[in-house]
């Protein structure tokens, strides 16, 4: 069993709320949301927002709170092998009321398939936004397209 150790990253002016599945193993041993270097979450956001792609965790967080962003995952613990979500197994789901009560969030997306799915199942009442995922096995997207799919940000901001 793993358990979800970050943070969730929002304050009272986040109005998005991004969620992914599960941290993989390079987020967890960075101990910090998207740290595999070649997920491609940071490269498209910052495009989305026309800024300078942020290195460092603490440029991660300045960037989301100042562009109204919350980010967080849909699992709070589960059984994974590795990174891979297709093995996600006995899932415990995050209480995102932890944010949703907090915060000034008025519009939920996901980060892949799987983060949705789980979101649904856990969150029928809510309604959030499929985005294709950034992770480096969405061998099926790539940057560019990404960045496009992506863009819909830009309307809830």
């Amino acid at each position: 069993m793993e358990f979800h150790t970050i943070e969730p990253v929002f304050d009272a002016d986040s109005e998005i709320l991004i969620l992914g599945s599960f941290p993989s193993v390079k987020s967890r041993e960075a101990n910090f949301f998207y740290g595999h270097p070649r997920n491609r979450f940071w490269k498209v956001i910052s495009a989305v927002m026309g800024e300078e792609c942020p290195i460092t965790t603490d440029e991660k967080k300045a960037f989301l709170l100042r562009n109204k962003i919350a980010v967080w995952d849909v699992i709070k613990s589960c059984d994974i092998s590795g990174s891979s979500d297709s093995s996600i197994k006995n899932v415990t789901p995050n209480d995102l009321s932890k944010i949703l009560v907090k915060s000034n969030v008025k519009s939920i997306f996901t980060n892949g398939n799987t983060a949705y799915t789980l979101f649904k199942r856990y969150n029928p009442d809510k309604n959030a936004v499929k985005l294709p995922s950034t992770s480096p096995a969405n061998a099926a997207f790539s940057l560019e397209n990404l960045i496009v799919k992506w863009s819909i940000l830009k309307n809830f901001t």
